[in-house]
């Protein structure tokens, strides 16, 4: 019975693994689209003293490829103790399922407590971007507001009276001048709502498996440690 039990727990931890070793990829590309994608890096590269953006999208992508890393570490050591039927192995597997999980709590109550952290940070980039170039139309921050225009497909800020000033003129992509539904500041809004959302569900989708990961690297080390108990480990007769 015990090595029947465990032959099933094998099967089960090897097909698991390779769906935690995509989760880890999934975590790795998000980390990677994220730091180096147009919209992110454009907001980030502002020379600016109060540009609190940059801080967080730093760490959010060291803090992304190392939790991915883990995970993947984590199934492959899992993988290995299945085949080698090794106690020390699976120990480790849940050691770093456990360590991912451990990362994930805070970074989900993070992103829940501080929900509109980033959007406000980088909001106030653009804000302090086109407030520099309004009053100096010279300074070479008209580039980068004209580049950020271009990558949200934006034009400037609207005041509640429909009127434009210079910066509009200057800086819109053709066709966008004066287009009220084009404000930035929506537009950054609606871009990060989406993207935070599938950041989100991608948190609450990894813990839900990291805890399924600990329960079942838990069972197969117990199995393991019963059946090398039995004297049993590796050795299956057919009556």
């Amino acid at each position: 019975f015990v090595c029947a039990q465990q032959e099933l727990l094998c099967c089960k931890s090897l097909s698991k693994n390779f769906l935690f070793q995509l989760l880890g990829l999934s975590i790795a590309t998000l980390s990677t689209v994220t730091h180096y994608g147009l919209h992110f890096t454009l907001i980030s590269n502002i020379s600016l003293e109060s540009n609190s953006y940059r801080v967080i999208h730093h760490a959010a992508f060291y803090f992304g490829i190392c939790l991915s890393m883990t995970l993947i570490l984590a199934a492959l050591l899992s993988s290995a103790a299945t085949v080698r039927e090794s106690q020390c192995l699976t120990a480790m597997g849940f050691f770093c399922f456990a360590l991912v999980f451990c990362g994930l709590i805070p970074a989900a109550c993070w992103r829940y407590m501080h929900s509109t952290e980033v959007e406000d940070s980088m909001m106030d980039v653009y804000d302090l971007v086109y407030e520099e170039v309004r009053r100096n139309t010279s300074s070479f921050r008209r580039h980068e507001l004209t580049a950020i225009h271009e990558a949200f497909l934006c034009c400037g800020k609207h005041s509640p009276f429909g009127d434009t000033t210079n910066v509009e003129h200057e800086t819109c992509p053709p066709g966008q001048e004066g287009d009220a539904e084009q404000d930035c500041l929506r537009e950054i809004h609606d871009f990060l709502k989406k993207h935070m959302d599938f950041v989100s569900t991608l948190l609450g989708v990894t813990i839900g498996f990291m805890v399924y990961g600990m329960i079942l690297t838990s069972f197969l080390w117990f199995s393991i440690h019963f059946s090398s108990n039995l004297d049993r480990k590796g050795r299956y007769v057919l009556r």
